[in-house]
């Protein structure tokens, strides 16, 4: 016996469990009860349509069938056309679809002739469906019970997932908390609420290690879905997990009174964040580092120990960029074109300035978008030098270029003086030959 009024009981709890909305596990019951009643009672094609009352329990049946006219349905011959084209009645059905053609064939169980179906509904068009109230039965059998009860937890797990989906898809780029569940090889699996979520090998803090049951701050990446349920794709890496963390720790970021313009991160070593105020009299640098360091520390602890420089983000290229190797000290910042900067530092900071491999210099590229080329001032001095040198050369060079040429030219013009003397000294002769004759 199928019980309805019993089974209605349960469905707040099964949407206050799942999650689901209470209209969706209706729907959900709704479709696995007329699954059920076609099981016992309906005919092969049919499409049964259920309406449940949760208060009552009472439910409803309907039989549904499409109105259409002759225009609408395959004749005899196409039908015989069809049998005898059975391999190309794939592409015959997919340029049918592009043409915008929807001819079906006749079933008197899912379609009925316009006519006849105007005799019960005198309103209903062409392409409109027709329904049927059906009897009422009040015993559905242990096999359509059974049929009810898988169609409606394949339900469920279908709304479930969409819930899960659209929740955790809102959700993408915002900050939670999670517990790793397990490890399989590279990749890490944290239990975040309703669902598990991945964090890759390539999301890792670099030298992290994670153990089952500790508990972590991930950053909600991208969410996907795949015939298994929702993918949620997790990382420790991305730059703007910092920003999240800022947000919990300061509470003038959360309020936006101190904004965060820019991030430069190699993840598990060193970071670099441009901090700037909206609202006049707050410290942005202190407010981020807070009362002896207290709420930076726990962005580090958070991240592992991974160092945090906080600079001061200002209008001014120069300025700025000269804030951005900090702890280093610029002397002077020179522009130069192609987007790139000189920064002159002195002589005991230039390591300073450079950082480990060159780490401090290319995060403060990174953070401005300005190539910066670090310099002490005797190797400006020095490059200098070395480039009047080499302008002297070009100069003399350029000097010995020009007797030379002077020279040759002076060379060329008394060669063409000689070439016409014998020309002249050859007319006078003839002259003289005249002359005597």
């Amino acid at each position: 016996m199928f019980d309805l009024k019993n089974f209605t009981s349960a469905i707040s709890q099964i949407a206050e469990e799942k999650g689901i909305s209470y209209e969706k596990v209706v729907e959900s019951i709704e479709s696995a009860i007329a699954a059920a009643y076609k099981k016992d009672y309906g005919e092969k094609g049919q499409i049964i349509k259920a309406k449940l009352d949760p208060q009552s329990g009472e439910v409803k049946f309907w039989q549904v069938k499409l109105a259409v006219n002759k225009d609408m349905i395959y004749s005899e011959k196409e039908l015989e056309e069809l049998k005898e084209k059975s391999l190309q009645a794939e592409n015959e059905k997919q340029e049918g679809e592009k043409e915008g053609e929807k001819k079906v064939r006749f079933n008197p169980e899912r379609h009925i002739m316009l006519e006849d179906a105007k005799k019960i509904d005198p309103k209903i068009k062409t392409g409109e469906e027709l329904e049927t109230l059906l009897e009422t039965k009040a015993d559905y059998g242990r096999i359509a019970a059974q049929t009810a009860k898988q169609v409606i937890l394949q339900k469920i797990r279908e709304a479930e997932r969409e819930t899960i989906l659209s929740e955790y898809k809102s959700k993408e780029g915002e900050l939670i908390s999670g517990i790793v569940q397990r490890i399989e090889g590279r990749n890490i699996f944290f239990d975040i609420g309703k669902t598990l979520g991945v964090l890759t090998r390539e999301e890792q803090i670099p030298g992290e290690f994670y153990r089952p049951g500790q508990r972590l701050k991930v950053y909600i990446l991208k969410v996907e879905e795949s015939p298994k349920g929702p993918l949620v794709f997790l990382s420790r890496a991305y730059p703007k997990l910092i920003s999240k963390l800022f947000e919990l720790e300061v509470p003038e970021v959360s309020s936006g009174s101190v904004v965060i313009k820019s991030i430069a991160r190699e993840a598990g070593s060193r970071s670099k964040i441009a901090v700037a105020s909206t609202v006049e009299g707050v410290d942005p640098i202190g407010s981020m580092v807070g009362q002896r360091g207290t709420r930076v520390m726990a962005v580090i602890n958070e991240l592992g120990g991974e160092k945090i420089d906080i600079i001061e983000w200002s209008d001014d290229p120069q300025r700025f960029i000269a804030n951005s190797l900090s702890p280093a000290k610029a002397v002077e910042v020179k522009i130069l074109p192609k987007n790139k900067a000189l920064v002159i530092i002195p002589d005991d900071q230039l390591s300073l300035a450079i950082g480990k491999e060159g780490q401090n210099v290319r995060l403060a590229a990174k953070l401005t978008g300005w190539k910066i080329d670090v310099r002490s001032p005797g190797q400006v001095e020095s490059e200098a030098a070395e480039a009047n040198e080499v302008d002297k050369a070009s100069k003399a060079d350029e000097e010995k270029e020009e007797i030379k040429e002077a020279k040759d030219d002076k060379e060329i013009k008394k060669e063409e003086k000689t070439k016409e003397k014998p020309a002249s000294k050859k007319k006078n002769s003839k002259t003289k030959l005249k002359n005597k004759k």
